[in-house]
Order: structure tokens, then sequence, then C-alpha cells
């Protein structure tokens, strides 16, 4: 299509170009043409991340993956589309419902996850045999789900979730609330309460109401007690043919609270003769030993015999996480114990527990609270570049700051200093390093305190080390307060 020549007295080659006869050149729009601009939008329950709350996401990640890291948690990833059939295996009808699916282009019927536990239960399947038992993961990725969106909850959301797998221990479970605790209490999120249950109780109870055939739906009805009043749910109960002894029953069990012995004693008489109850009650019991042995603080672990998890693979024990000032809000932090789960995939025998943060709902109630640190950059110290004749200087004082731990983000043009400052306030510096001509042939620097007002001069005369070291501990000491 194209050789390189040279013609007679060339200095440089040209290069001859022939079209094929099909290729045409586009036309360029005229200066004056109108186009049709596409209106920047997003979907319905879909969002764009700005800095400052991707920024305090990725704080709280952060927290979640040391926290996790400290119990001895391994990092692992499966992908965002698993064949439909994993997906609808065991979530559920309700789940089923809120799946986003389609065939690709090769005529697979694919989903996208709408959890990261039963994307995990098919990963061990396939992966168990070199993995070994217990085993102990951690994820955090995107899913989706096509509910009705409302305060906190959206179509496409981070769950960071951590799971042991192949273990039946009540350890286990003990370790799931214990991380749980520990997580809601490095994240800061203030007063929050740990809600307990466990499924065997709920299944005792309907065996002795003579309603179990009918358990599915009726666990879900009671799991919207705290999103729903009880008239609704009791509407939705009778429904399901359950008549109004019974309703009462379970909605006067739902409904127990306070002094969690007293609770488990009231427990003890609803499940009757059931044996599946009876061991449901005795775990809880055990659970809750384990707590205070583990020094939690007293009723930031409680019995709540309405919890039931939405999804139909929880077996045992299950929890959900609130924040004390925000009850309504909904669960931050949920999970339990689902022995059956893998036994979709493999003949194995692959119990399991753990439980997902929910970061996005947390986000949202921490920013309803005033209690999120927004700001729109992740470096520290703001350095002012007004003087173009001392660029290297600049250069080399950020390199050493960063050297030395320190984020530094290095403004690119030489505006007024004025400007400049007005930039770092808006995105959320907490100090500025100022140092201009005078400042260099002084041989100090001024670092602005940009949120007290405040500035202190530094002398360093031109000795970087002295600099550093002087930035570094004025930063320490307004972390500290001093």
């Amino acid at each position: 299509m194209g050789s390189w020549g040279h013609g007679a007295g060339d200095r440089e080659p040209r290069l001859h170009v022939t079209l094929p006869r099909s290729f045409t050149l586009r036309k360029s729009h005229a200066v004056n043409e109108p186009r049709t601009l596409i209106e920047p939008r997003t979907l319905k329950g879909f969002r764009d991340h700005l800095p400052a709350q991707a920024l305090a996401r990725e704080k709280i990640l952060d927290i979640a993956r040391r926290v996790y890291r400290s119990f001895g948690f391994a990092p692992i990833d499966t992908p965002a589309l698993e064949y439909l059939e994993i997906l609808t295996g065991k979530g559920g009808e309700e789940t089923d419902k809120q799946l986003y699916r389609f065939t690709d282009h090769g005529g697979r019927n694919v989903g996208m996850r709408f959890d990261l536990t039963v994307p995990f239960a098919r990963f061990c399947a396939q992966h168990i045999a070199s993995l070994g038992t217990p085993f102990k993961r951690y994820q955090m990725a995107t899913v989706w789900r096509g509910e009705n969106t409302q305060r906190g909850r959206y179509r496409e959301f981070m769950q960071c979730d951590f799971d042991t797998i192949g273990t039946m221990s009540p350890v286990a479970d003990l370790e799931m609330v214990l991380v749980v605790h520990g997580l809601l209490c490095a994240v800061g999120i203030g007063g929050f309460t740990i809600r307990v249950n466990d499924r065997r109780v709920l299944a005792g109870m309907l065996h002795e109401c003579g309603v179990a055939d009918r358990a599915t739906a009726v666990l879900r009805s009671l799991d919207k007690l705290g999103k729903a009043t009880p008239e609704t749910v009791a509407a939705e109960l009778e429904a399901h043919g359950v008549s109004a002894e019974v309703r009462g029953k379970l909605l006067g069990m739902a409904q127990l609270a306070g002094d969690p012995a007293a609770v488990l004693t009231s427990l003890d008489g609803l499940v009757g003769e059931s044996e599946v109850g009876r061991a449901g009650v005795a775990a809880l019991r055990a659970l809750l030993a384990g707590v205070r042995q583990a020094g939690v603080p007293e009723g930031r672990v409680v019995v709540d015999p309405s919890i039931a998890r939405g999804l139909d693979y929880y077996t045992g024990i299950v929890l959900e996480s609130f924040l004390d000032e925000l009850p309504t809000l909904g669960s931050i932090c949920s999970g339990g114990r689902y022995d059956n789960l893998a036994g979709l995939y493999t003949k194995q025998s692959l119990p399991g527990v753990g439980a997902s943060l929910g970061i996005d709902r947390l986000l949202a109630g921490l920013e309803e609270l005033g209690r999120l640190d927004l700001v729109e950059t992740p470096a520290e110290v703001f350095l002012v570049y007004f003087d173009e004749a001392h660029l290297a200087d600049y250069l080399r004082i950020a390199s050493s700051l960063r050297s030395d731990g320190m984020a530094v983000e290095f403004f690119p043009e030489a505006r007024r200093v004025g400007q400049q400052l007005k930039v770092a306030a808006k995105k959320g510096f907490r100090v500025a390093l100022v140092i201009g001509s005078d400042e260099f042939a002084a041989g100090t620097a001024q670092l602005k305190n940009l949120a007290a007002q405040t500035a202190v001069t530094i002398d360093w005369h031109g000795d970087l080390a002295v600099l550093t070291d002087a930035v570094h501990s004025q930063l320490e000491a307004m972390k500290s307060g001093v």
C-alpha cells in the first residue's frame, strides 16, 4: 500500500501511499456545524465516586484489609461474570429476581454476581484440593443487584467479605463475631450493636408451630421486621396461610429483647421438643459465653430472634450489625453459617461461615452522622510553587519529603500564593509549605496550618534533612492535637 522512495535531489525520504478504492476520507466537522451532544448521566442505582468519597471508601477498605489479615484471612478474587446456573443455584427466589443476567456472544447464559459468597463456594469446590481446609479468605469487590434503590442501598455496590470454609467448629462462628466487632471498632463508627440469632432456632419454632413446610416464605417475612411494621409482617404471614395464633407466637418470638440470658430462656420454651431448635439455642448460649471471654463489652452483642437473613443458604448462626444512632439505616455488616452451600458444586463437605461489610451503606451512615473526613486529596503537604527560578529546589524538597513517607502535591503552575492556597484549602489540605525567593535567600520556610490559619517558621538554611524533619514533626504534632 505504500513505499519509501527518493526523487532526484531529494534529501528526505518521501512516503508514497496508494489508498484502496474502498477507502474514503471522513469529513471533519465544520467549525460551525452543530453536533448533537450525548447527555452525561448514570443509571438509577449506579454512581460515580468523586475523590472525596473514593478516598473515604479506600480508607475503610484499608482498615478492613488490615483487620482481616490480623485474623489470618488471605485475599482472593473471582470473576464478575459467572455461569447463570452457579448464581441461581442457592440464592433464593428473591435473589433470582434481582440478578443481572444475559446471553453472551457465545450463546452462554451468564449473570453478574449478586454477592461474593456464592462465587466463593464455587471457587472452593473448584480449588479446594490445592487450598486445603480450613481455608480462610477475604475478598473486596463490586456486586450487582437489580433491587429497589433507597438510602444506603444501590444496584452496584462493594462488599468486603471474609469467610472460613471447611470446618463445623463453633470457634469459627465465634471468630466471625470477633472479626466484625474488631472491624467496626477499628473504623471508629461510634456506638454499634451486633445482633445474632441461629436459623435452627427459627426452624425449631416453625416445626413446633406446624408451618415448617412454609419456612422460606415465613422466614423472609420475619426478616422484614425492623424495616416493616409488625402489622405489615403479620399481613404477609396471613397471606402465606399462617393462622392468627401462630402469627402471634412468631411475632412474639421475633420481638423478644433485653437481657440475653432471659431471651435464651424464653427461646428454650418456644422451640419445645425440637432437637434442631434446641441445638440453635445451645449454639447461641455458647457464642455469647465466648464473646464475653474474648473481652467484648457487655451489650455489644445481643440475641435478636427476628434476624433471619434473607438469603436462603444460611443454616446456623446469623448476624447483623447496626449503628446505634441510625438503626433504620439497616445492617452495615451481616453474615452467618452456610453449611450446605458448596454442596451444589462438589460432593465434598465444605461447611462455611463468614460475613460481609456493606461499605457503601456504612459510608452513607457516617456521612449522615457527619463523621466522614472528606478531603479531595491523599496528599498531606501542599508545596506552593511561585518562583520558577527555584523549580529544581522545589522538586528536591518534594522528593525529600516523599522519601520520609509524606505524601506531597506540588502545584504545577507558578501562580500567586493566594490562588494556590485557595486550591489547597478547597481540596482539604491540612498544611501548605511556602518557600519563595526571600525564604530561599534567608534559609527559612513557612509551614501553614490551613485549618487553624496559623503558620510556623522553619530555619533550614538549605539542609533538606532539617527541613524534612521539621515538616514531619509538625505534621505529627497536628495529628496528635498538640
